[in-house]
């Protein structure tokens, strides 16, 4: 087990609320609580979010209402970033044949920066 480098931190005589949940040693856990459950962040976690059917139809039903992940938007863009792939192929194969007929230098690139 590791030990504190600052003992005087949350040392016996510590001011501030402790977490007091039940360790599996049966002992109160004497981390600070920092939640507003009054519990440490190892025994009052966050939510691991919605496990019932009718829990996760009401996350999908809330996620999809403003249209940003619809079907149609999805699909968009996705075309979207297909074009910029296409245009960035497009864009590559240009470079190399000006590269390749003396048009452009291989380290043009930093030429372009010193602008």
């Amino acid at each position: 087990m590791k030990t504190n480098p600052k003992s005087w931190l949350y040392g016996p005589n510590w001011q501030g609320i402790r977490c007091e949940a039940r360790t599996r040693r049966g002992t109160l856990c004497q981390r600070p609580a920092r939640l507003p459950v009054g519990r440490c962040k190892l025994h009052g976690g966050a939510s691991t979010g919605p496990r019932t059917k009718d829990g996760l139809a009401r996350l999908t039903e809330f996620k999809i209402k403003h249209g940003k992940f619809t079907k149609e938007k999805r699909a968009e863009a996705r075309r979207f970033a297909e074009e910029g792939r296409q245009m960035r192929g497009e864009l590559k194969a240009l470079e190399a044949w000006f590269v390749d007929h003396g048009h452009l230098s291989k380290d043009w690139r930093k030429d372009w920066d010193k602008l």
